[in-house]
């Protein structure tokens, strides 16, 4: 049985971008929750931080991660990005 990934952070965006930010990464996270091996996605505004973003992640398999992500963000998207600040988990599942 393989291993559950866990991604989990953050992202930092322009102060004045976060809320546009967040509103594009809809049609990303519609994309995640349909991709084979999703079991949870979610981007989402810091309610303290006004430049930072959430990111969580569930993939049942690095298999399923990695060709999500090999599909990933445009260009654009990323060129938004100030800084990001994730850390991938490696779960073991049990049985």
């Amino acid at each position: 049985m393989s291993n559950q990934i866990v991604v989990v952070g953050h992202l930092r965006v322009a102060e004045d971008d976060r809320d546009a930010y967040v509103a594009d990464c809809v049609e990303v996270v519609c994309q995640a929750r349909a991709a084979p091996g999703c079991l949870d996605f979610v981007v989402a505004a810091d309610p303290l931080e006004p430049d930072r973003v959430a990111v969580v992640e569930r993939w049942a398999s690095r298999a399923d991660l990695d060709a999500f992500r090999s599909s990933g963000p445009p260009d654009e998207q990323w060129a938004r990005i100030r800084d990001v600040q994730v850390v991938e988990l490696d779960i073991p599942q049990h049985v």
